[in-house]
């Protein structure tokens, strides 16, 4: 049901702006088609790349980043909100398929891979608020290295909206493609591809264009992966996970694009006064959502099942399952 929900789901536009702009589930689509060629490759578990590929997004609220902000500040007093953290919780507790027990009975693998998305985990305060003390009964090992697969997955997600982001942000005419110029690799790119204008269409090219980045980023990982894997001696999976570095990453020259790609979109595209509008109108949805359905919690919530101290954490589950237009919808119905 999730991961359904995440076609109406914010990416950088809200999604009620345009059919052709990326949802949360087309970025995960994305990210997985970029997991398994990585996967692939190294003879991994292509399965794990995909599933954690296809769920890392699963705990995001609607409105993208801004959703998840405002729900945090709604949060703070109890224990806060992380969408990493909300995907485990999908994945273990809210969704339902089974009559003995809560969640989807993934394998360890996969829960760790989705747990350390962002890598190894030193402090787990956040996810002893969120989740309880001991959820996961001492069978994940925080502070050793996600899996091969898993840090596939993350890097994935990296190329992913680094290429894809920049492509809506030229169709939005957020930016110009002479605009990125000055960001290495890219120009070498744009420079190949800008003798072409005379006999394509613009839209061609720029399919072009991000096309390449994308192979130029995965051609980097898999070269910097393979001096990783010789230079920190891993021959099994007990290496990989007492690895004090990332293995599967970017070289320095590909990491410096990586910042500047990134660094761009920030300025250009998220901050961008267009963008900010609808994602302040949806910070301003959110939590007004979760201040009035905190007056009424019956009408949305089953209150029954739920303890006392657990409402706010329910109400929270509620609103970050949301759909974008969903959540417009009853922020209008209930105004």
């Amino acid at each position: 049901t999730a991961f359904r929900r995440l076609k109406h789901k914010t990416q950088v536009f809200v999604n009620t702006s345009d059919d052709h702009y990326r949802t949360r589930i087309t970025h995960s689509l994305e990210v997985s088609q970029i997991a398994r060629t990585l996967g692939k490759f190294f003879n991994l578990n292509e399965d794990l790349c995909e599933t954690l590929s296809l769920a890392h997004d699963l705990g995001h609220t609607p409105f993208g980043h801004a959703g998840e902000e405002a729900l945090n500040e709604c949060m703070i007093k109890k224990g806060g909100f992380d969408h990493n953290i909300q995907t485990i919780r999908i994945v273990t507790l809210l969704e339902n398929r089974y009559y003995n027990f809560k969640g989807l009975n993934l394998t360890i693998d996969t829960v760790d891979g989705l747990l350390k998305h962002n890598g190894p985990i030193n402090d787990v305060t956040t996810l002893n608020n969120i989740l309880g003390k001991d959820f996961f009964k001492k069978k994940i090992n925080f502070n050793q290295s996600p899996s091969l697969e898993a840090q596939i997955a993350s890097i994935s997600d990296d190329i992913a909206y680094n290429s894809h982001d920049l492509e809506d942000g030229l169709k939005a005419k957020l930016f110009k493609l002479k605009d990125l110029r000055n960001i290495p690799v890219l120009k070498k790119i744009i420079k190949k591809h800008n003798k072409k204008i005379k006999k394509y269409s613009e839209d061609l090219i720029l399919r072009q264009i991000i096309r390449e980045i994308i192979d130029e980023m995965v051609k980097d990982i898999i070269l910097n992966t393979k001096k990783n894997i010789k230079k920190y001696k891993i021959k099994n999976i007990n290496d990989v996970y007492n690895s004090k570095f990332p293995i599967v990453c970017f070289s320095d020259k590909m990491k410096l694009f990586d910042n500047k790609i990134k660094n761009f979109l920030k300025n250009k595209m998220y901050f961008h006064k267009k963008v900010l509008r609808k994602t302040n109108y949806g910070k301003l949805i959110i939590k007004s959502l979760f201040y009035k359905i905190k007056k009424n919690p019956k009408k949305y919530v089953n209150v029954r099942e739920i303890k006392k101290a657990n409402l706010d954490r329910a109400i929270c589950d509620f609103i970050a399952g949301m759909t974008d237009r969903f959540a417009i919808n009853l922020y209008n119905n209930l105004k």
